[in-house]
């Protein structure tokens, strides 16, 4: 689920103005990838309270991306229709980590 959303985000920020390559669209792709390193990084660690804290961070990054959204689709970067996938993918996301954050308690 994580790996797909950086890919959709990636296809979205990617018609961003040049202007925003070192602005929201890097600060998008760099949340984005958050969410799926952390993810990645958690599982290798060696108890439930340190992986819960990667989770964190990623869940942390995915509200960002979705906050970075709105920004995007205010300046006319994206379109509704992208914005509205965005926002419920990533609320998606968000759901899905925070139940599993809960199986670790």
């Amino acid at each position: 689920m994580a790996k797909e959303y950086a890919t959709k985000v990636y296809a979205v920020t990617a018609k961003f103005p040049r202007h925003e390559d070192h602005g929201l669209k890097s600060q998008l792709n760099r949340a984005v990838n958050s969410i799926v390193l952390n993810i990645a990084e958690g599982t290798a660690k060696n108890s439930n309270k340190a992986f819960d804290y990667h989770l964190e961070i990623a869940l942390g990054s995915t509200f960002e991306v979705v906050a970075g959204a709105f920004l995007a689709k205010d300046r006319a970067y994206i379109t509704e229709v992208e914005h509205s996938a965005l926002y419920e993918d990533g609320q998606r996301l968000a759901k899905s980590t925070n139940a599993f954050r809960n199986t670790l308690k």
